[in-house]
């Protein structure tokens, strides 16, 4: 009997009681949790984050106040008297009036204006009135950027070559434009920002006249562009910037995600 304490007494602990083998849990730390358990949490619905924007005890804030038609179509005008200060191009314009219609909130509108001064600050000289307005190439080519105040239509003429006129970074102060194009066995192109409304007229005699833009928001009151286009073998092409180059923007819409 005595020698068999001693066997037992002259091993480990755990060896000679296997209920001891295992520690039990210790006070204040949470048990192992089964995988069912833990797969069952990660499918969840997660817990709702108030909105910060509307506390729970308070009215919203200011900037997250809905706008109203009223607020849209004041800050539209307040583009407008931008333009004919000569502090927005007809594509600056053009962009923020179609980000004023589709405004949410206040604080929406206010960012849009964010870099213009108040409707009641002293007035900028007009932007110098464009002085060149017929555009022209006999078997040739003729590319311009127009830059200046549009007051007056524009022309455009091609006999057997190409006109290419680009109108994002002129100066539109009643927000319409007017070109005459002629294409006789030749091609005109017109290039006009994103979002305008393109009313197209004139003839075609073996030619082609196309519009490829962007359609705008219903109902929104943007910036138009008439073209009185006559082809006569020839082409009359009005596309805006999303159409002109799909791959060169496609390239850096995937550069600017890539690179935020």
């Amino acid at each position: 009997m005595i020698s068999s304490a001693r066997r037992i007494a002259g091993r480990p602990l755990g060896h000679t009681f296997g209920t001891m083998s295992q520690s039990s849990p210790q006070q204040g730390r949470p048990s192992p949790r089964h995988p069912e358990d833990r797969r069952r949490d990660l499918h969840a619905d997660p817990v709702p984050v108030p909105d910060p924007a509307v506390p729970a005890d308070g009215p919203a804030r200011a900037d997250a106040v809905r706008a109203s038609d009223a607020e849209r179509e004041a800050v539209v005008e307040r583009l407008r008297v931008a333009s004919v200060e000569g502090r927005l191009t007809f594509e600056e314009l053009t962009e923020r009036t179609e980000a004023a219609y589709a405004a949410v909130t206040r604080g929406d509108l206010e960012h849009i204006t964010r870099d213009l001064p108040g409707m009641g600050a002293p007035g900028a000289n007009p932007a110098p009135q464009l002085v060149r307005r017929r555009f022209s190439a006999v078997m040739g080519d003729c590319k311009e950027r127009i830059v200046g105040r549009i007051d007056e239509s524009l022309e455009a003429v091609s006999v057997m070559g190409d006109v290419e006129l680009d109108l994002r970074g002129a100066q539109v102060p009643t927000g319409e434009v007017t070109v005459h194009a002629t294409a006789v066995m030749g091609d005109v192109k017109i290039i006009v920002p994103d979002g305008v409304t393109v009313d197209l007229g004139g003839r075609a005699f073996m030619g082609d006249r196309r519009v490829a833009v962007r359609e705008p928001r219903p109902g929104a009151r943007v910036p138009v562009v008439h073209v009185i286009a006559h082809a006569i073998m020839g082409d009359v092409q009005i596309v805006d910037d999303e159409h002109l180059a799909p791959v060169r923007r496609a390239i850096a819409s995937w550069w600017r995600d890539r690179n935020p």
